[in-house]
C-alpha cells in the first residue's frame, strides 16, 4: 500500500495493491502496520457503510465535535465519489482549506480523514456504496455539521444542484458552526 501526504497535514491519500486476473481482484484494504509505520494510529471501533442511489448525493459537511471528534477512513465499494477533507482547526494555518480526491471501485483508494477535519463527499455515478471506518462511536449529540456550499470554503464540487437530506441542507455556514477545535 502506498500513503501520500496530501496538502493538508493528517490528511492521506491510501493507494492499496490491487492484484487482478481473470477472475477479478483482491485487495488489502487495512493494514495495521502500515497505518501505524505512516503515523495514522487509531484503534478502530466502528465500521460505517451507505448506499446512494443516484448521482450528484451529497452527503456532509459532517464532524463530531472533541471529545468525541473521528478519524476516518474512507473508501468506494461500488461507483465513484469526489470525496472532501476540510480543515476546521481554528489555529491552523490550512484552516478552512480542503482536499478532495476522487474514490471509485476501479482506483481503490481511501482518504484518511482526521479529528479536526469537517468530511463529505458526492456521488459520480448511481448505486454508489461508501464504507469507512472511524475510531469513535456516532454520537448523536456530539453530531455537527458545515453548509456544503460554504462560500469560505468554496470547494469545487462536481455538481451544483446535489441531492442533499434535510439535515445536510440545514446545516450552517463554517463561521456559525459550533467547533471546539
Amino acid at each position: 500500500m502506498d500513503v501520500h501526504q496530501t496538502k493538508l497535514e493528517g490528511v492521506y491519500l491510501l493507494e492499496p495493491n490491487v492484484f487482478a486476473d481473470d477472475r477479478g481482484y483482491f485487495v488489502e484494504t487495512f493494514n495495521h502496520d502500515v497505518y501505524e509505520k505512516a503515523g495514522i494510529q487509531a484503534t478502530y471501533l466502528q465500521d460505517n457503510q451507505s448506499l446512494s442511489k443516484q448521482a450528484g448525493t451529497l452527503r456532509g459537511l459532517h464532524y463530531q465535535l472533541a471529545p468525541e471528534a473521528q478519524l476516518k477512513v474512507v473508501r468506494c465499494v461500488t461507483g465513484a465519489i469526489f470525496d472532501v477533507a476540510v480543515d476546521i482547526r481554528i489555529d491552523s494555518p490550512t484552516y478552512k482549506q480542503w482536499v478532495g480526491v476522487i474514490l471509485s471501485e476501479h482506483n481503490q483508494r481511501q482518504l484518511v480523514v482526521p479529528k479536526g477535519f469537517a468530511h463529505g463527499f458526492c456521488t459520480l455515478v448511481d448505486q454508489t456504496i461508501v464504507a469507512y471506518k472511524v475510531d469513535q462511536l456516532y454520537s448523536p449529540s456530539k453530531d455537527r455539521g458545515i453548509r456544503w456550499n460554504d462560500p469560505e470554503i468554496a470547494i469545487e464540487w462536481p455538481c451544483n444542484q446535489p441531492i442533499l437530506s434535510k439535515k445536510d441542507r440545514a446545516h450552517p455556514l463554517l463561521h456559525k458552526a459550533e467547533n471546539n477545535f
